[in-house]
């Protein structure tokens, strides 16, 4: 195996890339479904309520990420995943039950829209985090870049695929596929093996933990530098 792919040599890597592939998909299938059920069936093509939908999805990450982060590192990364993953597949499914029952409202899903992104916000900082524990310390690059590879075929996937299933079978059976997806990464963890894992160090509960993650941030200019820059 070449270099490019050194990490897949290690079968909890493989378990995780191909979960994180598959859900990150979904989560792509989800937007897209909610966005285009906002639009066409519970608004006559209102795009601004579609952007307060939007504002909710994503709103959670920006007040929640760094005490997630704090999260992240007290819990042990394999069981704070599988309640978020579940959690996600789950708003998925309620999703697509509101639908094909036909009792759907547009307040339902702003809420089903924040609760999405709120544990979405508490997902993303343990995901990225958990790839330190499937791969040694000198693999760490790779793994980290082979993932953010799965991460961004999923975002030319996963709206792609959203539009033709939802030509095919309708709004409510893409939330139901998505809520099936979301299966996949609790199935992998659930298969990886215990003693092929890196755990890392957690950190116990303290006062001003996330102060002072804030000051060391402040203190890193190559860091500010990349979070000026993400939102272009």
């Amino acid at each position: 195996m070449s270099a490019t792919f050194a990490s897949l040599r290690y079968v909890n890597y493989r378990y995780w890339f191909a979960a994180t592939l598959i859900a990150s998909t979904g989560t792509w299938l989800q937007r897209v479904a909610q966005d285009w059920y906002v639009l066409t069936v519970l608004t006559d093509h209102d795009s601004s309520q579609v952007g307060i939908v939007t504002a909710l999805q994503f709103l959670p990450i920006i007040l929640f990420s760094a005490w997630a982060g704090v999260l992240a590192d007290r819990i042990p990364g394999r069981r704070l995943l599988q309640c978020t993953q579940t959690g996600i597949g789950v708003v998925s499914l309620i999703m697509g039950l509101v639908v094909l029952t036909g009792t759907g409202q547009l307040w339902h899903q702003y809420v089903l829209a924040f609760v999405s992104g709120t544990i979405s916000a508490m997902d993303t900082p343990a995901r990225q985090a958990f790839v330190g524990e499937l791969v040694p310390l000198d693999k760490m690059a790779n793994a980290v870049a082979l993932n953010s590879t799965a991460f961004h075929a999923a975002r030319l996937i996963g709206p792609a695929s959203a539009g033709l299933f939802i030509d095919w079978w309708g709004v409510g059976p893409v939330f139901l596929i998505d809520a099936v997806m979301f299966a996949a990464p609790v199935i992998a963890l659930m298969l990886m093996r215990g003693d092929r894992l890196y755990p890392r160090t957690l950190v116990p509960r303290a006062r001003g933990q996330l102060r002072e993650a804030v000051a060391y941030v402040r203190r890193r200019t190559d860091i500010l530098i990349i979070l000026v820059r993400l939102p272009s």
